[in-house]
């Protein structure tokens, strides 16, 4: 009965998961720097805060926060905030001392709890994906859906986005990857920060509609 919903729905998620934006340049750098479990955490992270999201659209809460100013600018400030944060300490990474070069691959150490943190942190904050899923449960989930259906949605939105990365993050991880990546050392450390910020900037301007 709810197939055709169900479909819209996943549609949606696909196009805009599989977007570039803040979760994939986080979740990128994790997994070209720290290796394929910290990119794995990192994943998770993201997936969970999906949970976030839907929470608050099923409670309605979503909706406040769209037609608040204040929350909602709060929301995009902290979220542009944490991005600048982690984009200007990616900035400033240094050149690596002489290696040698089997050692290139090895990842440095990332604590789980850290890359897992990371993840959620930059979904969860931020205030598009407020939005999106706002719109989601508003405007293509029927009101009249029942709850524990529009709750499994939910699940396979959050799971759908956990195995997304974790596929990104198995890519980046790569030792030939990593190992090509580990070729310009530190400028690449210094262009996903400016991405970082770049993306940062952009949701401290982004408008309720």
């Amino acid at each position: 009965m709810y197939w055709s919903e169900f479909l819209a729905v996943a549609a949606i998620h696909l196009l805009a998961v599989a977007s570039p934006g803040p979760d994939f340049a986080v979740v990128v750098r994790e997994s070209v720097t720290h290796g394929r479990r910290a990119g794995t955490w990192t994943a998770l992270g993201v997936g969970s805060a999906i949970f976030l999201h839907v929470g608050y659209s099923l409670l309605g809460i979503g909706l406040i926060v769209s037609q608040s100013i204040v929350l909602f600018n709060a929301l995009k400030w902290l979220a542009a905030a944490y991005l600048l944060y982690i984009g200007f300490k990616a900035l400033r990474a240094r050149p690596a001392g002489a290696q040698p070069s089997e050692a290139v691959a090895v990842p440095q150490g990332r604590a789980p709890k850290a890359a897992y943190v990371a993840g959620f942190m930059t979904n969860g904050l931020n205030p598009k994906a407020t939005l999106f899923f706002l719109s989601l449960f508003t405007v293509v989930i029927n009101p009249h859906t029942p709850l524990a259906v529009q709750a499994a949605y939910g699940v396979y939105l959050a799971v759908a986005t956990a195995a997304w990365f974790c596929l990104v993050a198995r890519l980046f991880s790569n030792a030939r990857v990593r190992a090509g990546f580990a070729r310009i050392g530190h400028w690449f450390d210094r262009t996903m920060g400016a991405v970082l910020i770049a993306l940062g900037v952009k949701i401290a301007f982004t408008e309720m509609h």
